[in-house]
């Protein structure tokens, strides 16, 4: 008798050993054959769910839980994301985003409408679908390496902005369901206002309580502390943003940004990392063990015909609204393959409309089903993209990557800029390790008699074998912004000791790569935009001893304004620039101008 007393309290261990031992097998044999692990994830739920071997029969249960995977995704694309890059990016989610969301809202609204259905449920209908999948484009953009290329961004722009998108869209379905236009204007209001006072709650919280919070708890020096303590805020923010009726994940992506320049930002990520790769392919997971065969079954004919329809007009509006906004070709293809299934939020949203009698339960099993189907499509879809349309392969032969380098300097990026760098530093007898991701250049750079390994500068381990923890100064002269802000913040946090001087493409970037943690930003057109306008103002006659002074002054007013605009914005310092509307006075005032002949008169 105890003895079956024991075995039905006993932790039945088997349907956990199931799911962890699926996901084991089905994601490294598609990732083996070219499908990657989302499809693996997706194939490997349906398998044990209620409609494959039936290890699961509840798995709403499941997806509840997994997706705090999302939420801690979300989280971590925040930390990468600094106020201040987020700000740049606010064309791209507030015109880019809201373009993309009202032409397909538009294009997709009339599938129902065609199939028969009312006005109502075919706008949500088609509004579920224009909701992409933040886990599986986040999660192929990281497969693919192109989270922090500007194509990324852009897709995360148009992602950031569907997330905010699912406020109003929620009221849209209360508004639309019976009994849903007595809603007084003042209750509307009061939704809009809890809703702003919980944004404006966590940011308050973040800036004046998160950092010396988790100051204390860095003292304790107690490591499961600060883990506990990371999954408390992540958690904890995306609670507090579903309480003022915002998505979870937009709350986990708030907390993430206004600790993207806490000193404890990269631990932070080395806490959440573990339990968001678990939980985000939980997700997965239970996604395919979500997918009603039976429903699929009973109703394939509209199920096809509206997979097809939404897949194929949602592209359409991708592509175009891509196109529209100067994306090229290539770049809009791959947007539209990436963007064109349905999303998480469309559960949400379907749920809510079930819930106020706009769709049957009927609908919302159908509508599922199409949502699912289009996910499991989607790596499909990339697969064949990237067989009829490869990136351009790099030809690494006859390059060399660093092994054990050791140099006084470490130099990334040999190109025009590079290049000109390093001849002083090679005249004075400088050693100098130089990397660079370009063959072609390496292979013309070595004919000229250079030596440049192969390598990514973004890369620890690359930094590590060109020696960069020897090197007593690190140049950063790469041509892309983000890289270069990347590899300064890598370089800073990894090589504290090192002198690190970087280049930036403006002023905005070079306040960036401060901020980032370079002891000199060099802004590329700075210097040779003087050396330009000192000769300009030496074939005006002027003698050399005024050129000099004024040129010295202008960079010392420059240097002043810079310093002013770290603490106080782009605007701070702007009277020490000399204007010909009205600003600093010019050092020759009162002096006639030159005589000098204007072209063409």
């Amino acid at each position: 008798m105890a003895a079956e007393s024991h075995a039905s309290h006993a932790l039945d261990l088997a349907p956990i050993v199931i799911l962890l031992g699926s996901a084991v097998l089905a994601v490294p044999l598609f990732k083996k054959i070219g499908f990657g692990s989302v499809l693996g994830y997706l194939a490997a739920g349906l398998v044990i769910g209620p409609f494959g071997f039936g290890v699961f029969t509840e798995p709403e249960s499941i997806l509840h839980i997994a997706e705090l995977g999302v939420v801690m995704f979300l989280f971590i694309i925040g930390l990468e994301m600094q106020p201040s890059r987020l700000w740049s990016m606010r064309k791209d989610i507030f015109g880019l985003g809201l373009v993309q969301v009202g032409v397909c809202m538009l294009l997709l609204s009339w599938v129902g409408v065609a199939l028969g259905y009312s006005a109502q449920t075919s706008l949500i209908a088609g509004t579920g679908f224009v909701l992409t999948s933040t886990a599986i484009v986040m999660q192929m953009l990281q497969e693919r390496g192109d989270l922090a290329k500007p194509r990324g961004q852009k897709m995360v722009s148009i992602l950031l902005f569907e997330d905010l998108a699912i406020v109003p869209l929620l009221a849209l379905v209360a508004f639309l369901s019976p009994g849903g236009g007595d809603v007084t204007l003042m209750e509307r209001l009061q939704g809009v206002a809890i809703a702003l006072g919980c944004i404006l709650g966590l940011v308050l919280a973040g800036r004046y309580l998160l950092n010396p919070a988790f100051r204390i708890l860095a003292a304790v020096r107690a490591r499961e502390v600060m883990t506990a303590a990371s999954l408390l805020l992540v958690l904890g923010a995306a609670w507090w943003m579903q309480l003022g009726g915002l998505s979870t994940a937009m709350g986990a992506f708030l907390a993430g940004v206004l600790l993207s320049e806490s000193s404890y930002r990269h631990e932070l990520e080395a806490d959440i990392e573990p339990f968001r790769g678990i939980l985000l392919g939980l997700f997965f997971l239970a996604v395919g063990m979500s997918l009603d065969l039976n429903v699929v079954v009973a109703n394939w004919q509209i199920i096809t015909i509206s997979v097809v329809a939404f897949t194929l007009l949602k592209a359409a509006g991708v592509y175009g609204v891509a196109r529209a906004l100067r994306a090229n070709h290539r770049e809009a293809v791959e947007r539209t393959v990436l963007m064109t299934q349905g999303g998480e939020f469309a559960f949400v949203l379907y749920a809510a409309a079930l819930a106020v009698g706009i769709i049957t339960p009927e609908g919302s099993a159908m509508l599922t089903a199409i949502i699912i189907v289009s996910m499991l499509m989607t790596p499909l879809f990339v697969i064949i993209h990237d067989r009829l349309m490869p990136e351009a392969e790099v030809d690494a032969s006859g390059v060399e990557t660093p092994h054990d380098v050791r140099g006084t300097a470490l130099l990334i990026g040999f190109g025009r800029f590079g290049q000109v760098v390093s001849q002083p530093l090679l005249a004075r007898g400088y050693t100098i390790a130089t990397i660079d991701n370009d063959p072609e250049m390496i292979r013309v750079a070595g004919q000229f008699g250079f030596k440049v390994w192969y390598g990514d500068g973004a890369r620890l381990d690359i930094l590590h074998a060109a020696g960069a923890h020897h090197a007593s100064l690190v140049l950063v002269c790469v041509d892309d912004q983000a890289a270069a802000t990347k590899i300064v913040e890598l370089v800073r946090h990894e090589f504290p000791n090192a002198l690190l001087l970087a280049r930036a493409y403006d002023r905005d970037h070079g306040l960036e790569l401060v901020k980032a943690g370079a002891d000199y930003p060099v802004r590329e057109t700075f210097e040779s935009a003087l050396k330009f306008a000192h000769a300009a103002l030496d074939r005006l006659g002027e003698p050399e001893g005024a050129i000099t002074d004024a040129i010295d002054e202008v960079r010392r007013r420059d240097e002043e304004r810079f310093a002013l605009q770290l603490t106080g914005g782009m605007f701070a310092g702007r009277e020490l620039m000399f204007g010909n509307g009205g600003g600093a006075v010019p050092l020759n005032a009162g002096k006639p101008e030159t005589d000098v002949e204007p072209a063409g008169g």
